[in-house]
């Protein structure tokens, strides 16, 4: 949080003679500036009782506070405003009777830059197993940022499950933050999230726009299973095989072109696609997507590779299913479930997207926290093989 640039409390009223004895007391003090919203803010009387108080903003809406028992003090209990100067007004009156006037300004901080922070699965959104958390912060974030936000950022389950925050790399400008289980999570957990990030400095005069927390179970477990050289994919489900379906891989000429070995994550599906893959093709009708990776990897029908389904792989990346058999897996499919694939030249890798969180063996993940050292230089635990293909600079189009 932002250091509170504020007079450490001010009083009026007490004093000596005939005066009146009440005393009064404000946090921040009388006409403090740079308030940060989040900071502590009450009123307080000695020798004396709150009669009527507001502290009121500019509209002159009353911000909800708490009556101490014994009216000796009123204390605010929701957030301020950035940029905005609160009024209070009121009366105390003194053990002599007499009254105090309650009056006072003070201002909140004014950001240079408000920052938004975004969540990627919603207040119960159905999810997958190998689903992480993500916090996508809007701004770049220096090292101790980071560690101010994580620290207020947790993770909460039932039934507790090992876990941690990873900063991964983010090609954006902003700043990345995931929440991953050491394991797979188990079916059935109950998770909740809470980032309090609202009045946090980010730094050069940054702050945090709102407060983030989400509340999810995790479904039951799929796991789709893909080893290149078989030609097929198995969708086991809470340990059965319901599906064993004939398919093609990617096995180009080209690095980009070859279906990456490793856990990807589901993340989108779609009934009707345009898919590209400049210089192959533009804009060509797929249907029944699923998309395992932002490198352009799909599960989707094919008519044109049917040939090849079962017994050789053609695709530019892809895994090709008859029309049938797509058609009957997605509606399976949910936002986080792992897709592992075995066999080919090529490892999953950050040059393929938002999630290769499960590429990342456990202990260097643990790694990139910002609470526990700095991050590590390699952040794939399958780097591609010496003398192997290169994966591309940048993630190609949606392939086929």
């Amino acid at each position: 949080m932002a250091a509170v640039a504020l007079v450490a409390g001010c009083s009026r009223g007490g004093g000596g003679g005939s005066g009146p004895v009440a005393s009064v007391r404000f946090e921040p003090g009388a006409g403090s500036a740079d308030v940060n919203p989040t900071a502590p803010v009450s009123v307080t009387v000695s020798s004396g009782r709150i009669d009527q108080v507001a502290l009121t903003n500019p509209d002159g809406r009353q911000v909800t506070g708490v009556m101490a028992p014994d009216r000796s003090s009123f204390t605010i209990n929701e957030p301020l405003g950035y940029g905005v100067t609160y009024t209070w007004t009121g009366t105390a009156v003194g053990t002599d009777g007499k009254p105090v006037p309650i009056d006072a300004r003070f201002t909140t901080l004014k950001p240079r830059q408000i920052v938004p922070v975004t969540i990627n699965i919603g207040d119960g959104q159905p999810v997958g197993i190998a689903v992480p958390i993500i916090l996508q912060f809007k701004a770049h974030l220096g090292d101790d940022q980071k560690a101010a936000a994580e620290k207020a950022m947790t993770v909460t389950t039932a039934p507790e499950t090992e876990g941690g925050w990873a900063w991964l790399p983010d090609e954006n400008g902003g700043s990345r933050a995931h929440w991953r289980p050491r394991n797979y999570w188990a079916p059935g957990t109950a998770v909740t999230v809470a980032a309090e990030l609202y009045g946090m400095d980010f730094g050069g005069g940054a702050f945090g726009a709102s407060d983030l927390s989400s509340k999810f179970t995790i479904g039951r477990s799929q796991i789709v299973k893909g080893y290149a050289p078989s030609h097929r994919i198995q969708v086991v489900r809470d340990g059965s095989t319901v599906l064993d379906l004939a398919c093609s891989f990617g096995e180009g000429n080209e690095a980009r072109n070859v279906t990456r070995s490793g856990t990807h994550v589901v993340t989108d599906k779609y009934q009707d696609m345009m898919m590209s893959n400049p210089p192959f093709y533009t804009n060509v009708h797929e249907r029944w997507a699923v998309r395992i990776s932002n490198n352009g990897e799909f599960i989707h029908a094919n008519p044109d590779s049917a040939a090849a389904q079962g017994n050789t792989n053609v695709t530019n990346g892809c895994i090709n299913l008859s029309a049938e058999d797509a058609q009957q897996y997605f509606p399976t499919a949910l936002y986080g479930d792992p897709v592992e694939v075995t066999g080919t030249s090529v490892p999953l890798s950050a040059a393929d997207g938002d999630i290769y969180d499960w590429t990342i063996d456990w202990d260097t993940w643990k790694t990139l926290s910002a609470l526990h050292g700095k991050p590590a230089a390699v952040v794939s635990a399958t780097p591609t093989p010496s003398g192997g293909p290169a994966a591309p600079p940048s993630p190609p189009s949606p392939g086929r």
